[in-house]
């Protein structure tokens, strides 16, 4: 079993065990007598295969291992080791007999309506062929009605009514059976458009300087090649299809073949003579990075190999290695004094760069002072303003006072009487309700005594019936038994 098919097989829901004869068999003719049973095999298995390829298990070309620097590997003291990671197509899917025998199970044989499932792909766009997808815009943005459509001669229709000639739909005589299926290249449009936002999104993402969004295609390869998954890296092609579809279709990026600039926020990207500079310092930077931290490595590894000559009383050795170990840390030297002016060239571009922007922001600034200012018309036209607002303010305190002058007279002693009449009459009101209030609080005192008197004499009372009670029993206790009278015979 290839490691495909067992990919899909484990982690596909929908290739269940019971699920496989449906989808291993024929199923074409079920687009009439069973449109959802069609549809659902149709999406199982464009889902699988979508889905594989992200994990670069549908590429035919051959595993291709990628190397770690831009150095040839004929200078032994800065050759970079290759990568471990497969280089595998995760955008783009090739139809071939390679494919079909990926998917080829023990059990159940070869998908025989494979071709079905493409061709649905074709119409629906969520898979494109390679060469159609190269030579034609638009391909991916939503269709929209129009009464003459410039594009009824695109490759796309001329392909697809060339499809539809051979299957035989212009003449009425659709076959029931699955189509062969055709060796093509596909692009895999969700995973092109996931590739190409997780790239946006690592590219923009918290940059503090413009020069950040600024690639030479190779430092673009290096820098997004795991950007699908960690186990591989995206092919060359995967690469000229992603940078076709962020400066065509998306309008991500500016590109020009040699040097990638993304968007920056209100701005399109548009490639300079300094962006192209800006890229070549940046690779190059990268590139000798990698060279110092190979020779550091070799450096160390010919200073152990001369002590373990040593150790083995072999002269010869140590001395080779001791040679080869000064060349190296000569190389060393170089290469870091060359690595430290570059790094300083680039932060000096850099901080011309921030100059620029910090210039930029201050002019326009000033701008919108000047406008502002001339909105106002100047210190001259304020201090007017204000002085014709202290003129007016005048008039309104001027005419206020005319217009007291000019009402009635009133004569203030009556106005005196007027007051204490209602001063008298409100010392009345309030002298009768303390009257009023003084003789509810006697009344209720005088209540209150006689209560109290009442209770008094009741318990006085009760007291004088007690006294006597207890008289009356002390003396019966005195009382001899002669004493009491005999009951009568």
């Amino acid at each position: 079993m290839s490691d495909l098919l067992k990919y899909i097989l484990n982690n596909e829901e929908a290739f269940r065990r019971n699920r496989l004869p449906s989808l291993y068999s024929d199923f074409t003719p079920q687009k009439k007598t069973n449109p959802d049973g069609y549809a659902v095999n149709v999406a199982a298995w464009e889902q699988a295969l979508n889905r594989a390829a992200k994990r670069g298990y549908t590429s035919s070309r051959g595993v291709r291992v990628r190397s770690g620097s831009n150095i040839s590997a004929k200078n032994d003291s800065s050759a970079s080791p290759p990568a471990k990671r497969k280089k595998t197509d995760h955008l783009i899917l090739r139809t071939d007999e390679s494919l079909l025998r990926d998917l080829e199970s023990a059990e159940w044989g070869r998908p025989v309506a494979l071709g079905t499932v493409f061709d649905e792909a074709m119409r629906k766009r969520s898979m494109i062929p390679l060469p159609v997808y190269k030579t034609t815009a638009g391909l991916l943005q939503k269709s929209q009605w129009r009464v003459i459509d410039p594009g009824v001669l695109s490759p796309w229709n001329v392909m697809s009514w060339g499809v539809r000639q051979l299957k035989g739909f212009v003449v009425g005589s659709e076959s029931d059976s699955a189509p062969k299926l055709q060796v093509q290249e596909l692009v895999l449009v969700e995973n092109l458009q996931e590739t190409a936002d997780l790239a946006v999104k690592k590219a923009t993402g918290g940059k503090s300087s413009k020069l950040d969004l600024i690639y030479s295609k190779e430092s673009f390869v290096e820098e997004f090649a795991g950007i699908l998954n960690d186990a591989t890296e995206l092919s060359d092609a995967d690469f000229d299809i992603l940078l076709l579809y962020l400066s065509r279709d998306s309008g991500a990026i500016a590109y020009d073949g040699k040097t990638i600039k993304f968007k920056s926020a209100g701005e399109m990207p548009e490639i300079t003579q300094q962006d192209t500079t800006i890229a070549s310092i940046k690779t190059l930077v990268a590139t000798m990075s990698k060279q110092v931290t190979n020779l550091e490595a070799k450096v160390i590894e010919l200073n152990i190999s001369a002590k373990t000559a040593l150790a083995n009383k072999n002269r010869v050795s140590a001395l080779a290695a001791v040679r080869s170990k000064k060349m190296a840390e000569q190389n060393l030297k170089q290469r870091l004094d060359t690595l430290m002016q570059l790094e300083e060239v680039y932060t000096r571009i850099e901080q011309a760069a921030g100059q620029i922007e910090i210039v930029q922001v201050m002019q326009a600034s000033t701008g919108v002072l000047r406008g502002l200012h001339t909105q106002i018309g100047g210190a001259e036209r304020v201090e007017d303003i204000v002085e014709e607002l202290r003129e007016e303010m005048s008039k309104v305190d001027e005419v206020g006072s005319i217009m007291n002058e000019a009402g009635p007279v009133i004569d203030e002693g009556e106005i005196d009487e007027e007051l204490e009449a209602l001063e008298k009459a409100d010392r009345e009101v309030q002298e009768r309700e303390e009257a009023a209030a003084t003789e509810r609080r006697l009344a209720e005192l005088d209540s209150a005594k006689q209560a109290s008197d009442e209770a008094a004499r009741k318990a006085q009372a009760a007291k004088n019936v007690e006294s006597e009670l207890a008289g009356s029993i002390e003396r019966l206790s005195n009382m001899s038994v002669e004493d009491r009278p005999m009951p009568a015979k």
